[in-house]
């Protein structure tokens, strides 16, 4: 039958779950992946790993294919941020309601599973094939192996989920009317390590995630099966103070961790090496529309990269899959192109408001959260969510802990920021929260609604 041989090209998370989905709808799959087999350990490249953090809407797609009970013995919860101030002192934020959590999993066990799961079920999954050239008209690809031999292919679908550098964006953007937009944030990162205690214990508490916002820079760290955090140090790459460029060797390096992140430093043994051997990386936002044409389609990464500072990059990839594979249900695999069109007339509002989230969350992780009005604001917002759970929904909530439509929650959340905008402008409020009149808020809240 035709229509019933689908190329996915990349074999990161997004294109190993959507393989997963199509291959469960009895369709032909190839996933394509330039790198070499990450399950061989001599070709696995270290320090851009950065820990995923799953939550609702990633759990919901792995629940739709039966894969929680696999991925749960990998995924750490974590109910909380635990903001540590430069004195060594921390304090604990939780991310919603009691049991809430999001979850910790590393980067290439997740992709390592779902690969071996993508196999189990039938996706052919050919490792080291560099896609060279796409023909979009055609649906036919040009791959290069490692020694420089090529191999061409037809498919009846061509699905790009190769990540931000994504080899079918380019080949739209020669040859159909492809308006795209990227971004680098003038910050990178770079990933550490605090390992388990002599004792092979946790360092710091497992069930949040860690923070040490600085202002303008900021470490974070998430807990790791075997007793370890991975950590993630974003700086900026020039400047006048604290950035990479100004961090040229071990004396430099420590001066700067012993001044804003001490108590850290004394758990990161292996520091200097990592810092130094470990690469700096950038951190990159894409827009393109469209996402398809004729028989081809972006997905995840490839049309929405976002910065990871809402920890719903993987967990919108995740929707992504969920959603095509509801549309796929409802037309067929015989309607390709509807269902393409459907897809990203669905999904483009959603990931625009999800990116600018990502963006205007950088600010709150690195700075706000160190604000002593802010923990005020969240203890009010959490407040007003536990009397009024249906008319007050913290913003982290409604992305987090629900599949509300991401532009739905962005237009929510940005009423309620000006509502707590007023009230935060009363200098009452930092003497004593806990006499507010929470129904007047909620009275703002309806009466901006009318507006």
């Amino acid at each position: 039958m035709r229509n019933n041989n689908v190329s996915i090209i990349g074999a990161g998370l997004i294109g190993s779950l959507l393989g997963i989905y199509l291959r469960k709808k009895g369709l032909e799959v190839g996933l394509y992946e330039k790198r070499s087999d990450l399950r061989d350990k001599n070709n696995v490249p270290e320090g851009r790993s950065i820990n995923m953090a799953l939550s609702d809407r990633g759990w919901k797609a792995l629940d739709r294919i039966g894969l929680r009970e696999k991925v749960s013995p990998m995924a750490l919860p974590m109910y909380g941020r635990s903001i540590h101030d430069e004195h060594g002192e921390t304090s604990f934020l939780p991310y919603g309601k009691e049991n809430q959590a999001i979850y910790s999993i590393s980067r290439r066990d997740f992709n390592e599973l779902l690969i071996n799961e993508a196999e189990s079920a039938g996706v052919n999954v050919f490792f080291d094939h560099l896609c060279e050239e796409i023909d979009i008209s055609k649906t036919s690809l040009r791959f290069s192996y490692a020694d420089g031999q090529k191999f061409s292919k037809e498919s009846d679908v061509i699905i790009g989920a190769d990540g931000a550098y994504s080899s079918l964006r380019d080949a739209m953007q020669k040859q159909t009317r492809l308006n795209y937009k990227q971004e680098y944030i003038s910050h990178g990162y770079k990933e550490l390590t605090i390992p388990a205690t002599a004792d092979g214990e946790f360092a710091m508490d497992p069930k949040a995630l860690h923070i040490w916002p600085r202002g303008m820079f900021m470490l974070i760290a998430l807990p790791n099966p075997d007793k370890t955090f991975t950590c993630t140090l974003f700086l900026p790459f020039e400047g006048e103070k604290v950035c990479f460029d100004k961090i040229n060797d071990k004396s430099d390096l420590e001066s700067v961790f012993r001044t804003f992140f001490n108590d850290a430093f004394e758990l990161m043994p292996n520091l200097t090496d990592e810092f130094f051997n470990n690469p700096t990386s950038s951190l990159i936002n894409v827009e393109c529309f469209p996402w398809q044409k004729n028989k081809s389609l972006l997905i995840g990464d490839a049309c929405h990269a976002m910065v990871p500072f809402f920890g719903q990059g993987m967990n919108c990839g995740f929707e992504d899959c969920f959603i095509l594979d509801e549309l796929i249900e409802k037309f067929g695999t015989t309607s390709w192109e509807l269902v393409f069109e459907k897809f990203q007339k669905i999904r483009k509002p959603d990931t625009d408001a999800i990116s600018q989230m990502a963006r205007d969350n950088f600010v709150e992780m690195r700075d706000s959260v160190a604000n002593p009005k802010f923990i005020i604001r969240k203890k009010i917002e959490a407040k007003l969510h536990e009397l009024y759970p249906h008319e007050w929904v913290p913003l982290y909530t409604m992305v987090t802990f629900s599949d509300m439509k991401y532009s739905d929650a962005y237009a929510q959340g940005r009423l309620q920021n000006e509502i707590m905008d007023k009230v935060m402008s009363d200098p009452r409020i930092t003497q004593n929260y806990k006499d507010i009149n929470y129904e007047e808020i909620i009275h703002l809240i309806e009466t901006a609604r009318m507006v």
